[in-house]
């Protein structure tokens, strides 16, 4: 048998994690199940289980160290000893005949996590597809009363993505199975679409309220009126009460975000700012009315 830290391609002061994860990494490679026929690869194989099976047991790998065994397990003897040769004979054949595939694979704690109890792979060692994950950009009003969006996959094709209303920035859809391939007939991974709400120039968010401003004329602000107000679903209608101040705020009851599963849909909440218009007349008035108000 070869040098168990060079099938391995670990040094001699590697530590027992070490090992393990060199060990794994070359199992998952060279599996005979993702080489069927391949003889080099099943012998590579078996060569690395060997040598993991080997270092593993910490008394063997000590004694190996020390010099008093081969890689074989045998006791070194001085070259030409009869009970070296036999010795190394006997622990060969017995080694061989111990390290048979089906035994060991049976009883292999981290074979059955590479090749079984992950999760990634299914049985005899087919690996499930990888996920994949992308990013979408949707606009406010889009994420807010729901739509459909094409994605592109990394494969070039191409879907239909429903965008659920209500929809929240980072909030994650799941494409199930359209992720990459698996192997050998394993099930093929997922996709994942990450949701990018786009900022609106006219509405913020606050769970599934939202809050706009708008501009109200002064003799609206004074003498009472009604003012168009945007809304999620278009224009709409608001009375704007007399006497109202600049900053306050009114409810456009229903007219927020629709609640996930047809739940009672958010509010919007409208900001009045006075806007003051540009007239002489309205100058001289106030100017008049500064005169009598200061006497």
């Amino acid at each position: 048998m070869k040098d168990p830290y060079q099938v391995l391609g670990v040094a001699k002061t590697a530590s027992a994690d070490d090992i393990k994860k060199a060990y794994r990494k070359l199992a998952k490679a060279l599996h005979p199940d993702l080489h069927p026929g391949n003889a080099k690869k099943s012998e590579q194989f078996s060569e690395v289980s060997a040598a993991y099976d080997f270092l593993s047991d910490a008394d063997k790998r000590a004694r190996y160290d020390r010099g008093e065994i081969d890689a074989s397990g045998a006791a070194t003897q001085p070259r030409g000893s009869y009970y070296s040769q036999a010795g190394r004979g006997d622990a060969g054949r017995k080694y061989q005949s111990r390290f048979k595939m089906d035994d060991m694979f049976s009883g292999d704690d981290i074979f059955s996590d590479l090749f079984g109890r992950g999760g990634r792979a299914g049985g005899g060692g087919v690996f499930q597809g990888e996920d994949m994950n992308y990013t979408l950009p949707v606009g406010f009003r889009e994420a807010a009363l729901g739509t459909k969006k094409t994605v592109r996959l990394a494969s070039g094709k191409t879907l239909d993505l429903t965008i659920p209303p209500g929809t929240t920035d980072g909030q994650k859809l799941r494409l199930k199975g359209q992720g990459q391939p698996g192997e050998r007939g394993a099930a093929a991974g997922d996709a994942f679409v990450e949701i990018r709400v786009e900022a609106d120039a006219l509405f913020t968010r606050k769970g599934n309220d939202i809050h706009s401003e708008v501009k109200v004329p002064l003799r609206d602000a004074v003498l009472g009126g009604s003012i168009s107000v945007e809304t999620l679903d278009g224009a709409v209608s608001m009375k704007v009460p007399k006497g109202t101040n600049s900053g306050a705020t009114l409810r456009l009851k229903g007219k927020g975000i629709p609640a996930p599963k047809g739940g009672e849909r958010g509010d919007q909440f409208v900001r009045l700012l006075i806007s003051l218009p540009d007239d002489e007349g309205l100058r001289r008035a106030l100017e008049d009315w500064a005169k009598q108000d200061a006497k």
